[in-house]
């Protein structure tokens, strides 16, 4: 299984990881990218089976990364020739070209065509992008199953890169082992990298000198972006595991007015805390959220300000809304994702018989 360690792609990796060893399958888990942090090499030697192997190569969507995606391609086949996998499982999209030795399943997470249009409202440079939507086209059209976490992302990357062999949508999932609710505070709440336009946190910064109450926010500041400054808004950097699920604890109002999102792992673990929900209005969060969280206009930022401000008015309000969206959370567990793979890896390799025990065999492995 292949992972970077830039955002949810991680987090999403060691989550199905830990679900899947439950059912006796050990992975071997690739990452290409930034090397991973020390927290992250603790956390994928705590989970039975899996195997972690590093390297600096770039990630498809950087600058110039071409050569040093083939020379990532050669690195994986011979990792994959040394542990003979039974299903390969790509969480980027060019290398499923390759000739592996397996079926092999791709996973759209985001993709910059799909991000280009839904930030900037039109489509990416065709020269600056042709040669990434050629490989990246390439690859899902190469994949014996494409999944997607929600249909609104699956429908985009068909959108610009389909027809597909086989698709299907599994929701992502979270465990609760570092999320529960707590006693709330007066505070609005938000997590994501502050430089990234799909995310429009930037929104939330801006509308923060005028909410009712003060605004945190916890996530990569590098990028170059200017903060804006105000009493009212605290920024605290980079947070993990049980630090950043404190404030998700005390947090009464999670705010996530963002323009693209294929699913939100973010919204996720803030309703699991039991926070109000205020997202913004694209169809991937509709469909994962709807009726269980307020939603903007992620480009009205008098809006944005109205809706968080109504809700830190209004209590018995805001407590419903903290509810439904932790009961609807309780839907996207981590038990339903390991599950949904275990299906989606047995379709794959064509497998008639459905009993999930099947996979305790101890000779089952993933790349």
């Amino acid at each position: 299984m292949t992972a970077d360690t830039v955002g949810g792609v991680w987090t999403y990796v060691m989550e199905l990881a830990r679900g899947l060893a439950r059912h006796g399958v050990r992975t071997t888990v690739a990452t290409m990218g930034p090397l991973p942090s020390d927290g992250q090499r603790r956390e994928a030697e705590s989970i039975p089976g899996l195997a972690l192997y590093t390297s600096e190569y770039k990630l498809e969507w950087m600058e110039n990364p071409w050569e040093e995606v083939d020379r990532a391609g050669d690195w994986l086949l011979g990792l994959a020739e040394r542990v003979r996998p039974d299903v390969v499982h790509l969480n980027g999209f060019c290398h499923a070209q390759l000739p592996w030795p397996a079926p092999v399943m791709v996973v759209c997470h985001s993709d910059v065509l799909s991000w280009w249009q839904a930030v900037k409202g039109e489509a990416a440079p065709a020269d600056e992008w042709r040669e990434y939507a050629e490989r990246v086209g390439a690859g899902l059209r190469s994949a014996g199953l494409v999944v997607a976490p929600t249909a609104a992302a699956l429908a985009e990357a068909e959108y610009h890169y389909g027809p597909f062999e086989a698709a299907r949508v599994i929701h992502n999932g979270r465990s609760t082992t570092d999320l529960y609710p707590g006693a709330k505070r007066n505070l609005v709440f938000s997590a994501g990298r502050f430089w990234d336009d799909a995310k429009n946190i930037k929104a939330l910064a801006a509308v923060a000198p005028n909410l009712n109450w003060p605004t945190y926010i916890a996530g990569d500041l590098s990028g170059g972006t200017d903060r804006p400054r105000s009493p009212s808004l605290n920024f605290l950097g980079r947070l993990c595991g049980s630090a950043i699920g404190a404030w998700y604890s005390r947090a009464a109002i999670y705010a996530l007015p963002a323009k693209y999102e294929p699913f939100g792992l973010s919204a996720l673990e803030a309703a699991l805390s039991g926070c109000a929900l205020v997202l913004g209005d694209i169809p991937s969060l509709r469909e994962l959220w709807d009726g269980a969280a307020v939603f903007v206009d992620p480009d009205d930022h008098k809006g944005l300000a109205e809706a968080i401000n109504a809700l830190s008015a209004d209590s018995e309000g805001r407590e419903r809304m903290g509810k439904l969206a932790l009961e609807r959370a309780q839907e996207y567990n981590a038990k339903s994702k390991a599950c949904g793979y275990l299906f989606a890896y047995q379709d794959l390799k064509q497998i008639t018989a459905l009993d999930l025990q099947l996979f305790d065999h101890p000779g089952v492995s993933l790349l």
